[in-house]
């Protein structure tokens, strides 16, 4: 990933963040069928790692698991907000007209070898944890012990675990930093002005 430093953003905390908000990874591997991408809802899980594991399953017939080469490290990518910039924002459009239109995102790169995980028990944990993580705000939030145990159990057969040590993060902030502060605050005004739940994400972004 093209990486300028004023873009850059090292805060494991708020990598990790961003991650949690928005799970749904594209998961990029390398095997005998070459380069592939798979998008797996993960789990991070904090340990004392510097940088914490990603998990996760596929379905079983999914073939690139059986065809991964374990000497390639995988990348998770986790998309964050993003947003269309139009010049019209720029205060500094009326002065000069130098100005372009942008595509404003933040992304996390999570780098690592995959381990591939065929384990009942580890599966049931993963599956409970993924589920607690994504229904416990709910006023009623489903429980996999809600379904029958032989459900549960059939289910589970026909799922394969993914483990991802994380060994780096690569994190992209690209929200304005390169205007100056009349730009950026204009920026932040239209995009509130938009009123889309993707534009105020981003705005926020930009403030701070």
């Amino acid at each position: 990933m093209y990486l300028p430093s004023h873009f850059q953003e090292t805060r494991v905390d708020v990598m990790h963040d961003l991650m949690r908000a928005h799970p749904l990874a594209t998961l990029v591997t390398f095997g005998g069928d070459g380069i592939i991408a798979n998008h797996i809802p993960m789990v991070l899980h904090t340990d004392a790692s510097e940088h914490g594991v990603l998990r996760g399953h596929v379905a079983r017939p999914n073939p690139f698991w059986k065809n991964l080469d374990p000497s390639v490290e995988a990348l998770a990518v986790f998309q964050g907000p993003h947003h269309f910039i139009t010049p019209t924002w720029y205060p500094s459009k009326q002065e000069n007209g130098k100005v372009v239109p942008t595509w404003n995102y933040a992304v996390v790169h999570a780098h690592g070898p995959l381990i591939i995980i065929d384990d009942a028990d580890w599966l049931l944990e993963q599956v409970n944890s993924l589920t607690s993580e994504h229904e416990s705000a709910r006023d009623r939030p489903w429980a996999v012990s809600d379904a029958p145990a032989n459900y549960i159990e059939a289910m589970l057969k026909g799922i394969i675990g993914l483990e991802l040590p994380i060994n780096h993060l690569d994190g992209k902030w690209k929200v304005s930093q390169n205007r100056d502060r009349k730009d950026r605050e204009g920026v932040a005004q239209g995009l509130k002005q938009e009123g889309t739940a993707s534009s105020i994400q981003m705005a926020e972004l930009i403030g701070r």
